[in-house]
């Protein structure tokens, strides 16, 4: 088996803000393993936040190549740690075994097909003004999750966008940006407005701060779920588990990880870290599966593969011929 690693930089369409962050463009590591005259592709942005670097990707990723002799998906789950590196290989691996098989990825994970998936569009932190203006742009999105900061100005945020939205599903993701007395302050204002989802308003390691704290509106952890490890001690804190590939290493943890949370009584979302349409491709196989769906990375990006993702009445779908049938 031949490996072909490359890092890539992908700017954005303008930057992207989130609580302690702000992005201007995606750096991504892509990885295309060949056997015969069959091959895979798989694409990783790796984890800001737990120093999941493109560097870091690219270095493990090379540690592997002394183990090609004997490559597979499981002996990539043993072989690399939950990230990004493992992710792309593993879903170079899913594609590459669609292409020697003949059959679809999505096949290949039990699925009987494919459908398109309603998914949310995001708009970043800005002034209320700025973020209202978005929204009402966004003709495209009937599902809009707000980035919010923990800086004040929050209230001013979902109302302006409520205002602007009347229509809208709307969902808020701090990133980590509320301490407790700030999350229980504004929660009657989400009410107000009639927010529909809350994401990961507190910092990781803080989990426990969640307890005892109004959930009649549903709230999902990201942060603070990386792979199954992190699933269990989340019961009776969280509603929702945010699975990202980058974050628990490939199509294959995670489609077991979506299992293990059903079986805790966790509902399940797929979310992604930026990324172009090989990112979000994997996803839309574990999205049908999920109960809400979060994959708009390329729209921030000032342009995507060819072919792309398609977008339209505020769903994504993904042919098989962008990523999943594999080549010859």
């Amino acid at each position: 088996m031949q490996i072909e690693i490359a890092l890539e930089r992908w700017p954005m369409r303008a930057p992207f803000h989130i609580a302690g962050k702000s992005f201007v463009d995606a750096q991504i590591v892509t990885v295309e393993v060949t056997e015969g005259t069959h091959r895979g592709r798989g694409e990783a942005c790796g984890v800001y936040y737990t120093n999941d670097t493109a560097d870091r990707i690219v270095a493990q990723l090379e540690q592997v190549r002394a183990h090609a002799d004997r490559l597979d998906r499981e002996a990539v789950q043993t072989l690399l740690p939950a990230g990004g590196a493992r992710n792309a290989l593993d879903c170079a691996l899913w594609e590459l075994e669609a292409a020697q098989s003949g059959k679809s990825v999505w096949q290949l994970a039990g699925l009987s097909s494919v459908r398109p998936l309603k998914t949310v569009f995001t708009i970043g932190i800005d002034a209320p003004d700025a973020m209202a203006a978005s929204a009402r742009a966004m003709t495209h999105a009937p599902a809009i999750k707000l980035k919010l900061a923990g800086d004040g100005v929050d209230a001013d945020r979902v109302r302006a966008v409520r205002a602007a939205r009347p229509d809208a599903w709307l969902a808020v993701d701090a990133n980590r940006g509320f301490d407790r007395a700030g999350f229980v302050d504004i929660l009657p204002v989400f009410h107000e407005v009639g927010i529909a989802l809350i994401e990961q308003p507190l910092a990781i390691g803080r989990e426990q701060d969640m307890r005892g704290i109004d959930r009649r509106i549903p709230l999902a952890a990201d942060e603070s779920v990386q792979d199954i490890d992190d699933l269990a001690p989340l019961v009776g804190l969280f509603d929702i588990v945010n699975i990202k590939l980058d974050k628990c290493g490939g199509l294959t943890h995670a489609l077991r990880m979506e299992a293990d949370a059903r079986k805790l009584g966790f509902q399940v979302m797929v979310g992604n870290m930026t990324g172009t349409s090989w990112s979000q491709a994997p996803g839309f196989v574990l999205g049908q599966r999920c109960d809400y769906v979060d994959l708009d990375g390329p729209t921030f990006l000032a342009s995507d593969r060819s072919p792309a993702v398609r977008y339209a009445d505020g769903y994504i779908f993904c042919p098989d011929t962008i990523w999943g049938r594999g080549a010859a």
